[in-house]
């Protein structure tokens, strides 16, 4: 006897029908991203197994894939039961919903695939790094094609395969006939389901993840989530940074700005009143007829780690040489880890913040406070010399707007000796730059001077050094390669007619891979500075000291009176001898302040904690001190405020 369907079942069976395609769609994702998981966890297995966190990975790791798997598929499923019932869209609604699934589970795939790469670079998932790189593609293409190629090519195979491959199993959409009122009914359903899954959380919050930070090593928490959500959350939480509302804690505007400049050490009667708090007179201890000139040369990625004279590898034979020619840093710290950081620290003095450098944001783009324009307001010549392109990372445009009068980058060099993928040679950038100053004659000048050959993927001439490594395009030859360059540069300038009244310095922007599993590895922020030119007599500062320390240290050896709002130390001047000495580090959305051993870190969503920090170790502190964590909230509140506020700039 034949049994017909009934009209229920026939409906559950249009519904199940209904959702097929995205039923596909969701288990596809999820293997995917499970089984990309399952190899970063098995690729970095010493530091997930020492987090002791496996179980809580995988289940964390299964509700960031669900959430971005709704967050993709929210609209398309909501509107499908109303899309069913119109007409005018049965044509092409199948193929653009198969379409629009493809579409986004490659996109899932390309980010997992751009991960690996990214995560020995930056030590974590692709952030808002990813995206501010995507900006300058000519420079990228080729730092991937000569760095990263192996990773690009198979990129660029398992792409079209993956899309075949999905288009032939991803079935298509039925029509399925409904009624209006089950067709809206099913719309709000299947609308409320997904959002609470994008939210992943049914309290005040929705989830974001500081819910996955449940180690002191931030790149395992990273693999709790996945590379699609964690770089939206970035570009999501960066549009926030810029309006401030991304802080470490409260306090009261008052009470900040107290204590801040009562780090300072700044007598009151230095302060200038107005509307600019931290503007001050900052008098130079070593006073003399004819102030110097000021060069700083920005050494690209160079850590602690690859100088001889810092305890690490042998790669620096010249500055470890130099080194006992000049004021030496022994414990100087980056602010950050990126160029941009490098540049906001050195040439602006800003402490770092969550958000991103000022080099990069709107509202210092125009009257923002440099060195630069202190030196420009004082008859200097001030200029800025890269061997690449000075657009990138909004370098030239910065610049330009506050306070340097010449930009000099890749275009400039007529006849270089040798152009990679970043620019022309270290050894280009310092002939033109010798140049250029032997034509300033009697003129005062300031100089930011750029290297780029310490830069992946490490192109550099051949025959000027014995290799390091037997492949010649590593980061240890380049770094050798840099340093030679630098000596070369220093034999040139000592028998110039300018080096008598200079004062360099010689400084790197951070350090080459900031990676570790503390929550700030403050030991890859680790890097070298050193002081030197005529009358510098040698001597070694080995106290804590921060990036944002050295440009007041420079005016007031360079016998240069000047007023600013920036916050660093003169580290010469005897009122801070009986201190410690402070560093402020930004890793990622996490902050340090540190006072000789004792480190405050702050968390996003988290109390800060202090911790002992000896020997590159963490160890938590038995009693947190009220006063060391209310010191590092109002220099990370300082930051934002000032910015916010417009004051962090020279009076008109």
């Amino acid at each position: 006897m034949t049994t017909y369907p009934t009209a229920s079942t026939t409906h559950n069976r249009s519904l199940l029908a209904l959702l097929k395609p995205y039923a596909y769609a969701i288990g596809l994702g999820l293997f995917m991203l499970s089984a990309f998981r399952l190899g970063y966890i098995a690729w970095q297995w010493d530091r997930v197994a020492a987090s002791q966190g496996l179980g809580f990975l995988l289940l964390q790791g299964l509700r960031f894939d669900v959430l971005i798997l709704s967050a993709l598929l929210i609209i398309p499923l909501s509107l499908s039961p109303l899309i069913n019932q119109c007409k005018a869209l049965y044509s092409f609604w199948p193929g653009l919903l198969k379409f629009y699934l493809c579409a986004a589970l490659l996109w899932l795939l390309f980010m997992e695939l751009a991960t690996p790469n990214f995560l020995l670079q930056f030590d974590a998932r692709p952030n808002i790094l990813f995206v501010e790189y995507l900006k300058y593609p000519k420079e990228v293409l080729a730092m991937l094609w000569g760095g990263f190629k192996t990773c690009f090519i198979i990129t660029a195979i398992a792409m079209p395969l993956a899309a075949i491959t999905l288009w032939r199993v991803l079935p298509a959409a039925p029509i399925v006939s409904l009624t209006w009122p089950k067709a809206l009914a099913l719309s709000l359903v299947l609308f409320c389901l997904l959002v609470l899954a994008v939210r992943s959380s049914v309290g005040h919050r929705p989830a974001n993840p500081s819910v996955v930070a449940f180690s002191t090593d931030l790149m395992v928490n990273d693999i709790a989530l996945n590379s699609s959500y964690s770089l939206l959350y970035a570009i999501y939480e960066s549009a926030r940074d810029e309006k401030g509302s991304l802080a470490y804690g409260d306090m009261a505007v008052d009470k900040m700005l107290a204590i801040v400049k009562a780090e300072m050490r700044v007598p009151a009667s230095d302060f200038i009143v107005g509307d600019i708090p931290t503007l001050h007179n900052q008098a130079a201890l070593n006073t003399q007829a004819k102030p110097k000139n000021i060069v700083i040369i920005l050494e690209e990625s160079l850590g602690a780690e690859f100088v001889g004279s810092l305890g690490g590898k042998h790669l620096t034979p010249q500055l470890d040489a130099l080194a006992e020619q000049g004021l030496w840093f022994e414990n100087l710290y980056a602010t950050g880890t990126r160029s941009v950081r490098g540049i906001e620290a050195v040439i602006t003095g800003f402490t770092p913040t969550s958000a991103r450098s000022v080099v990069k944001l709107s509202q210092s783009q125009r009257g923002f406070f440099s060195f630069a324009e202190v030196l420009r307001r004082k008859g200097y010549d001030t200029s800025f010399i890269y061997g690449g392109e000075a657009h990138f990372d909004n370098m030239k445009r910065f610049f330009m707007n506050n306070g340097f009068s010449k930009i000099i980058e890749q275009k400039d060099y007529s006849d270089p000796q040798f152009v990679g993928s970043w620019g022309v040679s270290d050894e280009d950038l310092f002939s033109k730059a010798d140049k250029l100053f032997q034509s300033y004659g009697d003129k005062p000048f300031f100089s930011l001077v750029f290297s780029s050959s310490n830069h992946t993927p490490f192109d550099f001439p051949d025959n000027r050094i014995a290799l390091y490594d037997k492949e010649k395009a590593t980061e240890n030859n380049a770094v050798k390669y840099a340093d030679y360059s630098l000596g070369q540069f220093f034999k040139q300038a000592k028998q110039s007619r300018y080096w008598d009244n200079t004062l360099f310095l010689v400084v790197a922007d951070h350090n080459s891979r900031v990676r570790g599993a503390n929550l700030v590895p403050i030991e890859y922020f680790h890097i070298p500075g050193l002081i030197m030119g005529g009358g510098v007599q040698p001597s070694v500062y080995s106290k804590v000291s921060s990036q944002i320390d050295l440009f007041p240290t420079l005016l007031s050896m360079a016998g240069i009176d000047a007023e600013f709002p920036a916050i660093g130390r003169d580290i010469t001047d005897p009122k801070y001898a009986g201190d410690s000495g402070r560093a402020m580090m930004q890793y990622n959305k996490t902050q340090a302040y540190r006072e000789g051993d004792q480190v405050v870190v702050f968390e996003r969503n988290k109390p800060a904690v202090q911790y002992s920090y000896k020997k590159g170790k963490y160890t938590k502190s038995a009693v947190q001190n009220k006063t060391l964590i209310d010191k590092a909230l109002a220099h990370a509140l300082f930051g934002p405020y000032s910015y916010q506020q417009g004051n962090y700039r020279l009076p008109d």
